[in-house]
């Protein structure tokens, strides 16, 4: 009888080191926790009040909880690519947070969905690639390279119970030790475990879903059908220009106050400055919708915004021509029943690098436009403003008054007063901007009824508190990403209409984007249900009319 041979053992196997499915989720919580969360810990650190013993006995409990949930799920053919996804999404979400000071929240997801590839570019840095390579890339590889030794699938249960519920014991005892604390906390500080990555970013990413869904069969309500232009006839065509500023704060505003003279055009113009006032939202995607929405911002959410009709409609409706004209990432489904111009679209190479226009695109197009106008019309103007991390490439060089200018979209390579010189070189674009808009219109005076309303979408962190950029939760939002620059211009016959005296009163209480929708209605004379006089910043200080 031939002897027995053991079948060899392949010489790739042999090369791959083998673990176990319980050390190797333990191994994966453990270094998410430790390299993915320094943002975590320095909120559970402060929140706790410093209290080491606390944070020491919260973060032996958080550990116990994670690691009994991946051994959970780490059942065969799922645990290397659960384990992937986790130190993928770790990596991606922990550069964000722990460099710009973000909550990656369902409107950030949002946010981020609907940018543009040219505005997403700027975010992938060569240090954010090697912080990926380093953190998300080479461990998962690393855990797709060893063999996991799976056992039997009643023997593995029997191993997996024996260490998830003296984990699960762990978890409970901790946070019966400190229930109290976590309760305060969790209620008090509503950024702090939704800043715990990966678990914060993914139950955000899963409500987005959801939310998404669910908007797929949202049919529009009609809003202000009744609208009707009450205005004499025989009359100029009356011209509004709104523009939807981007990521302008009004604290670097020098019509409010600001040191450095970052508005030294629109101050020789005849303008109207409102510097109390604040934000929908600290994100393009939450902001611009609720602008142009008939919600204040206690009544608004996404969905009321996408099932209702907003100002542009209630202006058709009132048989005034729309058009509206994007040099950022889109109307946020504000403009799809009007007229739609996305001019990065157009590559004009005067103005355009790689699908970012600089905004002396809409210039270069408003005289044209504004010549061929023969009845009432609202132009909407959405800017690129001063969005970040690579505001140098929001201006041109004869706009480069603030130096030196951080030249990189790479923030941590610039200094504090480097990045603040090129956020103030954005502005003093904008007032630029604004104030040959101002002039189009003026030279036109003889021809058309025209004004102009600014009003940016949120505001911008630049490294106040830790943060950068924008779209901070709104409880907890610094004023840098809730008060905005307000900015109106009224043409002769507007100026007329309104008492100057009232109007700078007026200028001085607070406003809000609550405010744009009706102020609106109020310059274009429509009368319909919808308006809400007290909302209308010049309703107060219109003459009345002579009999």
């Amino acid at each position: 009888m031939a002897a027995h041979t053991e079948s060899p053992i392949p010489a790739e196997r042999r090369l791959r080191p083998a673990i176990g499915a319980i050390p190797l989720s333990i191994a994966v919580t453990l270094f998410v926790l430790c390299t993915a969360n320094q943002s975590f810990w320095h909120k559970t650190a402060a929140y706790f009040s410093g209290t080491v013993g606390a944070t020491a006995v919260f973060g032996v409990g958080l550990a116990a909880l994670l690691s009994a949930v991946c051994i959970m799920m780490s059942v065969r053919f799922l645990t290397k690519p659960l384990f992937i996804f986790l130190l993928l999404t770790s990596a991606v979400a922990s550069w964000f947070m722990d460099r710009f000071g973000v909550v990656v929240n369902v409107d950030m997801i949002r946010n981020a969905a609907e940018t543009t590839q040219a505005e997403a570019s700027n975010l992938i840095t060569p240090a954010f690639v090697w912080h990926l390579v380093g953190f998300g890339l080479l461990p998962s590889l690393l855990v797709a390279w060893v063999r996991i030794d799976h056992r039997p699938f009643f023997a593995k249960a029997r191993m997996n119970a024996a260490f998830v519920l003296p984990l699960l014991l762990v978890a409970a005892v901790a946070a019966t030790m400190q229930m109290r604390l976590l309760a305060s906390t969790s209620r008090e500080h509503r950024d702090w475990l939704a800043s715990l990555n990966p678990v914060g970013p993914i139950v955000s990413a899963i409500r987005y879903g959801a939310s998404t869904g669910a908007e797929k069969d949202i049919a529009v309500q009609s809003l202000g059908a009744d609208a009707r232009v009450v205005a004499a006839a025989g009359r100029r065509p009356r011209v509004l220009v709104v523009v939807a500023g981007e990521t302008a704060r009004a604290e670097n505003f020098s019509l409010g106050g600001y040191a450095r003279p970052t508005n030294p055009e629109l101050a020789a113009r005849d303008v109207t400055y409102f510097p109390e006032t604040t934000s929908c939202g600290t994100a393009t995607a939450v902001s611009l919708p609720c602008m142009f929405s008939v919600y204040t911002r206690d009544s608004y959410t996404h969905r009321k915004g996408l099932e209702t009709e907003n100002l542009l409609d209630v202006l058709s409706h009132a048989g005034i021509a729309v058009e509206w004209w994007d040099n950022n990432t889109g109307s946020k489904r504000i403009a799809d029943r009007v007229g739609y111009t996305f001019l990065p679209k157009s590559a004009d190479p005067r103005f355009c690098r790689e699908g970012e226009c600089q905004d002396g695109i809409l210039l270069d197009r408003l005289g044209p436009w504004l010549d061929g106008v023969t009845k009432d019309s609202v132009l909407v103007l959405h800017q690129l403003g001063s969005h970040g991390p690579a505001y140098f490439e929001r201006y041109p060089d004869a706009y480069r008054r603030f130096k030196p200018d951080c030249r990189t979209a790479e923030l941590a390579d610039c200094t504090a007063e480097e990045i603040v010189n090129a956020y103030d070189n954005t502005i003093a674009f904008t007032d630029h901007v604004l104030s040959a808009i101002i002039d189009e219109l003026q030279r036109r005076q003889d021809q058309l009824d025209a004004s102009m309303i600014y009003m940016s979408d949120h505001g911008e962190s630049l490294g106040e508190h830790g943060l950068y950029l924008h779209g901070a939760p709104y409880l907890i939002a610094p004023k840098q990403q809730t008060q905005v620059p307000f900015v109106l211009w009224l043409g002769g016959q507007d100026r007329a209409a309104i008492d100057r005296t009232c109007l700078q009163q007026r200028a001085g209480e607070p406003a809000s984007h609550d405010n744009l929708f009706h102020t609106v209605l109020g310059l274009m004379s429509v009368a319909t249900s919808v308006y809400e006089r007290p909302l209308d910043v010049l309703s107060e200080c219109r003459h009345a009319p002579s009999a």
